[in-house]
Formats: structure tokens, sequence, C-alpha cells
């Protein structure tokens, strides 16, 4: 029989566009608020370079932004993340003709993937609770992320691998402190 044991903590993201920057400011400081400071936030990249799947909800000229936070998450809280940050969006008024003109993604980074939350099921997706499902959108091996069939194309492109890279290199030297630590 396997030995059940406890599962380390893994770094929270959250992707986070809009067609406004005060608008992602906002619910920037709303998720710091919560969540604790950021490690790193990503330049901003343009949503409409990698996909046009959200312009008839959210409008043209999207920005986004991947944030890092300092503070460890419990993989295990990922659906309720997921479900809160949803909330967060309904909060945000409809304007500029976009119905929703803010969508926060979250996910975590462990040291061997990229774990992303979603609403909507697919074969590729393993159901957590509260209609939210997970999906492993990239890999580590061999000193750098993989792609998956289903991996969307920002999330391949050099910028989110550099960050998400940055961002893993973090995790690595926070759980190498923590053991340093322990007694």
């Amino acid at each position: 029989m396997g030995e059940i044991k406890k599962i380390p903590a893994v770094l929270l993201i959250i992707a986070a566009f809009s067609h406004s920057r005060a608008l992602l400011a906002e619910a920037k400081e709303r998720a710091t608020a919560h969540f604790g400071p950021l490690y790193k936030e990503s330049p901003e990249f343009s949503v409409d370079e990698f996909t046009h799947y959200y312009e008839k909800e959210m409008g043209l000229d999207l920005i986004k932004q991947l944030w890092c936070f300092e503070n460890l998450v419990d993989p295990g809280e990922l659906a309720s993340i997921k479900v809160m940050t949803n909330s967060w969006e309904s909060d945000f008024p409809a304007e500029s003709g976009a119905q929703r003109p803010v969508n926060l993604d979250p996910g975590y980074i462990d040291l061997g993937k990229l774990i992303l939350a979603s609403t909507k099921d697919h074969a590729h997706r393993i159901y957590l609770q509260q209609g939210i499902f997970a999906e492993t959108t990239l890999m580590y091996r061999h000193k750098q992320w993989q792609s998956l069939a289903w991996t969307y194309p920002d999330y391949q492109s050099p910028g989110y691998l550099a960050f998400l890279t940055d961002c893993r290199e973090y995790l690595h030297r926070k759980r190498v402190l923590a053991m340093n630590e322990s007694p």
C-alpha cells in the first residue's frame, strides 16, 4: 500500500487580462490583499496576438499579465481559489461594451508542472470540486518547460516561459531554504 504523504505547498499564479490597465490594477490590489504580496508580475502581453476567443465577451486590445505570489498555497485549494476569482470578476461592472471587463485565471507552479484551473470540462481535465477542473498546462522536464497537445499558444511563447521559469526557480529556492531551516 502506498504511503499518504503531506503535499508540499505550491506557488500561486493568476493570469489576469482586461482592456483596461486601471481594472487590472484594481484586480491586482484585491488579489494581493487576499493572497499577500507578489513575488513578481510579468510584463504586459497582448491577448489578441494569440487568440480572438474573448473578443465578443471582452472586446479588443486585451492586456494580459501573470502574477506570481510570494506566499505558497496548498494545491488542494485551487478549486476554491478559482471560485473566488470568478466571484471577483462579477464585481467589475460591464463597461466600454465589454460584458466581462476582467478575466482572472488562477493556477499554480510546482517543480514539475504548471496547473491551471478552469470551469470548462474536457478530456484532459480532471474534476476537482465546486464545478472546477484542473489541467496540466506545461510540464517541466530536462530543465525546460514542455508544452502538451492542449497547451495554449501564449503559454508556449518565450515571454511566458521565461516568466514561469523565474517563478519556478523562486519556488525551488523557497523549498531549499525551508528544508535547511527545519530541524
